[in-house]
């Protein structure tokens, strides 16, 4: 069988790779404050595998033998392990269902081809056999992107592209590289890396997702702000189709009419499967640094965010956290003793001496990247823009808590599931100007929710992803659930996707739409938009072979 590895089936990251609370003193008290869950108590036993009920492949063994020609022996099964790791995404929903032996539908094979040719010949055997082909990176994905439809009485094919691995080139005269759609983040670096380059993006998937994947969800890395979004990276892009191979080539620019390489980033699979994608790459910095620093208030530090975005200054990442995340933040460092014990107290006494509230203090971290000069200089300007707002910088310590963190995250939400608790995301954009009322809105509706459930629950957020006209907002939300957890989640997660829509915000920022975000697609780009998008995949696509029912219900 082939050597592609995957995620645990019941959660996220690597059999062995947990949350650990008890190296995280303030970690305790604060779920307790924040959700009124109580960490002493026991986890839940979740199902073992063995007690799943997977539903039985559908295809026949006439046409598993015929695919089995077309990639080789070893590349096509049907094992019910390998069926259910490529069912679902790793959302909330997805980890609820999984937990809650709720297997409507699977895919009845998956298939590992090795290369464009072998891709291109399981899509013309597939769609010759009118089966439903849903492509599969990393399996990170949290909007259903990947969810097969339940009443889907079609064979269908998980095309798993994690045998595509390689950065096929580095053209160093323009900066360009072309890499295999199947590639994850760490190989990616690791191979460009080799040679000086680096892609510069870094989605807090990062260690589990796909270049394909990253394209096909039009995702944002936590650097966007020096290296762009996904749509900014991808130059040039091949994708197969039933009929043959679209090839978008890496020039800068081009005046070609509606842009087709636009329509395929965000297509989640409906148009076809990226096989290979060109991407600018950057030299490796010289000097790469990541401060933190501390503002009085949510206000302060959203005013300094926008000044930085407006100014001469390009850090590479620009975030800042409100005060309830921020206190989040530092429930989750570990127990520190001696001097840095000594300073951190220090430092909040000299902040109450100045009058800050604590309880409203907002922790940022901005990145810069370059050689040593040019990361000085940057620092400098930034420095000014946030004393400007009554910031304060707090040097490299933060900054490397950041690094240490950043990837480890979504690895809460299997610890307190495992605990009777679920803790998501939505996250929106919106111009500068709207910003804080989506914040305001998107809290308030979240409260109602929870006052709705009767439950205490918790919503957080943080500002990233920053444009010369807007922002990214990312908001977390926990609670303990009770007798329907998903019925309870989809109630606080559409409060808070209706506020962003209703205020001057998008369903989404960079986490795609899916099957969770759909509703939602009209009121974003309106009634004539959805039209242009569905006469798009309906002549594309129009036997439904390619991920039907996703961005757009069927």
């Amino acid at each position: 069988m082939t050597s592609v590895e995957h995620m645990k089936w019941w959660g996220w990251g690597v059999e062995g790779v947990a949350f650990e609370h008890s190296n995280k003193p303030d970690f305790a008290p604060f779920v307790k404050q924040a959700v009124g869950l109580d960490l002493r108590k026991p986890a839940q036993a979740h199902l073992s595998f063995d007690e799943l009920t997977v539903p039985a492949s559908r295809a026949s063994d006439e046409f598993i033998a015929e695919l089995s020609t077309l990639v080789g022996q070893g590349h096509v099964t049907t094992d019910d392990q390998e069926r259910v790791v490529h069912t679902y995404g790793k959302s909330i929903r997805d980890l609820l269902r999984i937990r809650a032996n709720d297997l409507p539908r699977t895919p009845d094979l998956v298939v590992y081809p090795a290369d464009e040719a072998e891709v291109a010949s399981v899509v013309a055997a597939a769609v010759a056999a009118d089966a439903v082909i849903i492509p599969f990176g990393g399996g990170t994905n949290i909007a259903g992107s990947l969810d097969p439809q339940p009443t889907e009485e079609r064979v269908i094919i998980s095309l798993d592209l994690g045998r595509l691995d390689r950065v096929l080139s580095i053209d160093e005269g323009s900066g360009l590289a072309t890499i295999q759609a199947g590639a994850q983040g760490p190989s990616i670096e690791e191979q460009l890396g080799a040679k000086g380059w680096t892609m510069g993006h870094f989605p807090d998937s990062f260690t589990h997702s796909t270049l394909g994947g990253w394209v096909a969800t039009r995702s944002s890395g936590m650097q966007s702000d020096k290296y762009g979004d996904i749509a900014d990276i991808t130059k040039g892009l091949r994708m197969v189709r039933p009929n043959g191979i679209v090839a978008i080539r890496p020039v800068p620019s081009a005046s070609t009419g509606p842009s087709v390489r636009e329509m395929i980033i965000g297509s989640e699979g409906r148009l076809g499967i990226i096989t290979e994608v060109t991407v600018q790459v950057h030299r490796t910095p010289a000097v790469r640094e990541v401060l933190g620093y501390f503002f009085p208030t949510w206000e302060a530090g959203l005013a300094a965010m926008h000044e930085i975005a407006e100014s001469d200054a390009s850090p590479s990442v620009t975030r800042v956290s409100n005060a309830r995340e921020s206190g989040f933040s530092l429930a989750t460092r570990k127990a520190s003793t001696g001097v840095s014990a000594q300073v951190t107290k220090g430092l909040m006494k000299v902040l109450t001496a100045r009058g800050w509230d604590l309880e409203q203090l907002c922790l940022s971290f901005i990145g810069y990247e370059g050689s040593a000069s040019h990361v000085r200089y940057e620092k400098g300007l930034v420095g000014s823009i946030v004393r400007k707002h009554g910031g304060i910088g707090v040097g490299k310590g933060p900054g490397a808590l950041y690094d240490q963190k950043k990837f480890d995250t979504p690895y809460l939400r299997d610890f307190l599931l495992d605990r009777g608790a679920a803790a998501d995301v939505s996250e929106t954009a919106a111009p500068w100007s709207r910003l804080q009322e989506v914040y305001d809105a998107a809290n308030d509706a979240a409260n109602a929710a929870y006052d709705k459930l009767g439950v205490h629950g918790w919503i957080m957020c943080h500002l990233s992803h920053s444009y010369h006209s807007g922002a990214c907002l990312y908001f977390t939300f926990a609670f303990i659930t009770g007798d329907d957890p998903i019925g309870e989640y989809e109630q606080v997660k559409s409060a808070i996707q209706q506020a962003f829509v209703d205020h001057g915000g998008t369903l989404s920022h960079h986490h795609a739409v899916g099957v969770e975000h759909s509703p939602w697609m009209e009121q974003d780009i309106s009634t004539e938009g959805v039209a242009i998008m569905r006469g798009l995949f309906d002549s594309a696509d129009p036997g439904s072979n390619f991920n039907p029912g996703k961005i757009l219900a069927d």
